[in-house]
């Protein structure tokens, strides 16, 4: 199995990373071409994988194909590719507005679409992506494609009319999480602390909550309220998180987020 990349950008790199420490397939097994030379030569000398600027030398090599570049670049991408692409061959997006029936149309009717929503965490073998697939896929490839997806983090196969959703509450939501790591870090600066070892004490507040919910299964509210003591810190702190409308803040920012990727 030969896995081709178009677009050697941070997302590519952190797949191809995912790939060849999980041992999925080898490094000399993927391939990868980009616009630019510099991302040519930063995969190169970081993963070793064989890579070139020619999309049409990916598809012809490859099995499986993974487009990762940015979603206004695809319909040009795909006039591109499209005439050597094989019916045999699955075609891997990560580009958020990106239908199935979008796909179908620009490459025609028999083709083996996946659609998938990773996030920036991959990075660090933490993503967190979304997956939906045409009924081309058979079950076998199914399993071969959560395989590569979960290398770098954790894949789960949602409805295709949630994908924008998971946009939302996942593909976007690192620079949420960033945002608020700031802000507090920022508050803890000014209340005295010095600026590295406050982003240490927020980004590891953050880590090890999310891991709380992952681990215990409990109800966000319910681990929120074991913080919470009678008339002490944290029950003032988020009376004013409630007053500032910060729940209502990201769930309105979620949907505006869900409504660009329809409309991408």
């Amino acid at each position: 199995m030969k896995i081709g990349f178009i677009g050697l950008g941070n997302m590519a790199g952190a797949m191809i990373g995912g790939i060849i420490s999980k041992n999925i397939i080898k490094k000399e097994d993927i391939i990868g071409a980009d616009a630019f030379s510099a991302a040519i030569e930063r995969a190169a000398e970081m993963f070793g994988i064989k890579t070139m600027m020619d999309n049409t030398a990916i598809v012809e090599q490859a099995d499986i194909i993974i487009l990762s570049v940015k979603p206004q670049l695809y319909e040009t991408v795909i006039n591109g590719i499209k005439k050597a692409v094989r019916k045999e061959q699955i075609i891997i997006t990560i580009a958020p507005g990106k239908t199935i029936a979008w796909l179908t149309k620009q490459f025609g009717d028999n083709y083996k679409f996946v659609r998938c929503m990773p996030n920036t965490p991959a990075l660090v073998g933490e993503g967190c992506t979304g997956v939906c697939m045409s009924e081309k896929v058979t079950e076998e490839e199914k399993e071969q494609v959560m395989r590569i997806l979960n290398s770098f983090g954790k894949a789960y196969i949602v409805a295709e009319h949630l994908m924008d959703a998971v946009v939302a509450v996942s593909g976007s939501s690192p620079a949420y999480v960033f945002m608020m790591i700031e802000a507090m870090a920022d508050e803890a600066v000014l209340e005295g602390l010095p600026r590295a070892l406050a982003y240490e004490f927020a980004a590891q507040a953050v880590l090890g909550s999310a891991k709380m919910v992952l681990d215990t299964g409990k109800h966000p509210g319910e681990l929120k309220d074991m913080v919470c003591s009678p008339g002490g810190t944290t029950i003032e702190a988020v009376k004013v998180l409630e007053e500032q409308g910060f729940r209502a803040g990201i769930m309105a920012a979620m949907k505006a987020c869900a409504q660009k990727s329809r409309e991408l």
